[in-house]
């Protein structure tokens, strides 16, 4: 009876499962913080990415883990067509993976100094955003032509959609989609993610860039300046935090909006489970249908292959 009167319904067409790709073969790394999750080389992620279709995964996003010794501070190894997560994507699409390959697009996998963007050089913690531009749009077509199938601008630079729209289209990827990262909050949550990625900032924070978690109204703005600029998706991040910021932009825009249940998120229900505090797989499905409740269409959750292979007659 509650599943036929049920008002909300999650499938696993509705996850996006992320990714961390690092060079090598053969080879993965657990994520400390982050139970279930490891650095993959590109081959162990193309077998992950069999695993998560065959369960009824649609889509994936991948971030790359750059060695040290090819950062620098201006990002220069995420114009490379053989860097990782190009050199993962071509696996995928060379192995017949058919899935929705979307790339997050910033440079602080990049960088030397962790930061997603180039820096002024008076204000070291200052993001130079109109520089940073020029680096996004070469990296979006980048990405386009390692055959990404949605780019994801998650730096909060100015701007940012309307230029890499323009530098997709000039370049002939005009059925390439954007992700906007529209709404990108200056969390504490991110922590899990960066040791994952190994793009913590070297110093400073990246308030410059992100918004403040005290605001939500700017939410809208944001949203709405990306929409206009040619955004095909919004996403809200953080999730669980910003379910009232998520609804409101629900009422808000009529384009497909994506919730990601980011590191810490994942990580904190996955610690109280490993401590026998709560049960950690319904409490991690009842998190992801907060996320549909409040209105999204796809959640990012580095639990989405789980979730999946424990649906029941195709629902989450």
């Amino acid at each position: 009876m509650r599943d036929l009167v049920a008002q909300t319904v999650v499938t696993p067409a509705n996850l996006v499962l992320p990714l961390f790709v690092k060079p090598g073969k053969n080879s993965s790394k657990p994520v400390n913080s982050m139970p279930g999750v490891s650095q993959l080389t590109p081959d162990l992620v193309v077998k992950e990415l069999k695993r998560a279709q065959k369960a009824g995964i649609k889509a994936f996003l991948l971030f790359g883990v750059t060695p040290a010794d090819k950062k620098d501070d201006v990002g220069t190894h995420a114009l490379n067509p053989d860097n990782e997560v190009c050199t993962a994507v071509k696996r995928a699409k060379d192995a017949g993976i058919e899935m929705v390959a979307i790339s997050d697009l910033c440079f602080c996998e990049y960088t030397s100094h962790g930061h997603c963007g180039v820096l002024h050089e008076d204000q070291r913690v200052v993001v130079d955003n109109d520089e940073t531009l020029e680096g996004l749009a070469a990296q979006a077509v980048n990405h386009a032509r390692a055959g990404f199938d949605v780019i994801a601008p998650s730096g909060m630079m100015d701007n940012t959609v309307a230029v890499v729209r323009a530098a997709l289209d000039e370049e002939g990827f005009s059925d390439t989609a954007i992700l906007s990262y529209a709404v990108k909050y200056a969390s504490s949550f991110y922590g899990p993610f960066r040791e994952a990625a190994e793009s913590a900032p070297g110093f400073g924070d990246r308030k410059g860039y992100q918004m403040d978690f005290r605001n939500g109204r700017e939410a809208l703005i944001e949203a709405a300046l990306d929409e206009a600029q040619g955004a095909d998706m919004l996403m809200v991040k953080p999730g669980m935090p910003y379910l009232d910021v998520l609804a409101r932009l629900r009422d808000a825009t009529d384009l497909p909006l994506a919730a990601y249940q980011v590191s810490g998120e994942y990580a904190m229900l996955k610690a109280a489970a490993k401590n026998g505090w709560l049960d950690g797989e319904k409490a991690m499905r009842e998190s992801i249908y907060a996320f549909r409740r409040a209105g999204a269409d796809m959640i990012l959750t580095y639990a989405a292959t789980d979730l999946a292979e424990a649906a029941r007659g195709g629902i989450i």
